[in-house]
């Protein structure tokens, strides 16, 4: 029944992305982020919805007229730049596991190709509302559920865990992933014109907090830490926040019990860690790959071939990196990483620049308040994928293309001065009939 009724909504909006293409964007998003079909049963679970959803919207864009143009930003155009790399460091990879580098490189290209023509069409408060609520509600299901979990068997029971068959099925990589969408909640929380949904919010972003710790990754607790004092210096009311924040992490890991307070405390020994001791030796190859191929690396998937990591260092394991600085810098070389780093300082450049220009707008308040949270989720990721092999992950790198597209928004809106409202509800009105180009006010 359950693979029916997700068969039945993924056609029905396929047809409307035939003719609205951002209902496509969001389609596709859903299914990249929270792989909706993977929590079915039988034949809408094994279908290439994402596949079909991509191709709906590129025809969408043609039949609609949209987009009218790619804007040229710092994170476009990077980004283009980065797709350009990792295709020359592909034809060159030397790991003997071709279809595991075409299909990673594949992945890839289609993620970043996609997320552009996502920023293409990011051309109203609207849908920049509608996507930030679209991957909040991806995440938020499974920081809710983990929240949950953790609450019913008091901290223990068990890891949080992610969906299966995803990037973030491991509980590391889901702690992080929660960790990078509560700055985008609370976002959300403040510019919500419903009272209720603002509370439910709130509620959410409690739940989401104890599924961080319950996942039990000590990676999350230190990036939970980074989080906590950045979202503070962000804040407006830092008294207030200051006391919400840090009473809420405090409540929060007083309700765990002693084996979490147990595996916490080996942060302070990882010298001992095996855990600790793989990742460092993972490190060590990974640096040496990238010093011996500097401009290429080793190519998609090398770090796992038995054969390539013998040339290179015999006594390593054949393994993910768990870093994305290393993952990056060993399978596609410095050139590609510097570029890879080049998109979220261009992206955080582009929130500094919002929050400075809109300080005298109230009308754009919106999008100096999305900008800091923002910042807030770039510093989760750093800090948190240092420990984790998430150096493609597509939720955040539409995250950035988002801020781009707010940075476009807020040039035209000053050029323009339009005024617009201080808040939005509803925000999935009328998406797919808005003008590619035209700023339509929330209502």
């Amino acid at each position: 029944m359950r693979s029916l009724l997700i068969a039945v909504d993924m056609v029905f909006l396929l047809g409307l992305s035939l003719t609205r293409p951002f209902v496509g964007v969001l389609l596709f998003s859903w299914i990249s982020f929270m792989n909706p079909h993977q929590l079915a049963y039988g034949f809408a679970s094994q279908a290439p919805w994402a596949l079909m959803a991509g191709i709906a919207t590129v025809i969408g864009c043609f039949a609609a007229g949209e987009p009218k143009r790619l804007p040229v930003t710092g994170v476009t155009v990077l980004m283009a730049l980065f797709m350009v790399v990792i295709t020359a460091t592909t034809a060159v990879a030397m790991s003997p596991l071709t279809d595991q580098v075409i299909g990673k490189y594949v992945l890839v290209m289609k993620s970043f190709g996609f997320i552009l023509l996502t920023i293409s069409l990011l051309t109203t408060r609207r849908r920049i509302h509608a996507l930030i609520w679209l991957m909040v509600i991806s995440l938020a299901f499974f920081g809710s559920k983990g929240g949950v979990f953790t609450i019913l068997h008091g901290g223990g029971g068990g890891r949080v865990e992610g969906p299966p068959g995803t990037m973030i099925f491991d509980n590391n990589d889901l702690a992080v992933a929660l960790l990078i969408t509560l700055p985008l909640m609370n976002f959300l929380r403040m510019h919500s014109a419903d009272r209720l949904v603002r509370v439910g919010l709130a509620v959410v972003m409690g739940l989401t907090l104890l599924a961080v710790l319950g996942s039990y990754s000590r990676g999350a607790l230190i990036a939970l830490a980074a989080v906590a004092c950045f979202f503070w210096l962000k804040s407006r009311r830092k008294v207030v926040y200051g006391v919400l924040v840090f009473g809420a992490i405090a409540g929060a890991v007083a309700f765990m019990p002693q084996e979490w307070v147990a595996r916490m405390q080996t942060i302070q020994s990882y010298q001992t860690d095996k855990s600790a001791e793989g990742r460092l030796m993972m490190w060590h190859t990974a640096w040496i790959m990238a010093k011996a191929r500097p401009l290429t690396g080793v190519g998609f998937t090398g770090t796992y071939s038995r054969k390539v990591v013998d040339q290179f260092d015999p006594t390593s394991a054949a393994r993910a990196v768990h870093s994305i600085w290393f993952e990056l810098l060993a399978e596609n070389g410095f050139p590609a990483l510097f570029i890879w780093l080049g998109i979220t300082g261009a992206a955080a450049l582009a929130a500094r620049r919002i929050i400075r220009r809109t300080r005298d707008r109230p009308d754009l308040a919106w999008c100096a308040d999305l900008a800091r949270m923002t910042q807030v989720s770039i510093i989760a990721y750093l800090v948190g994928g240092t420990l984790l092999s998430l150096s493609y992950w597509d939720f955040y790198f539409t995250l950035l293309g988002v801020v781009a597209a707010t940075d476009v928004y807020v040039r035209r809106a000053l050029a323009s001065r339009d005024e617009l409202p201080s808040r939005v509800s509803r925000p999935w009105r009328r998406l797919g009939s808005d003008a590619g180009g035209a700023t339509v006010p929330a209502r």
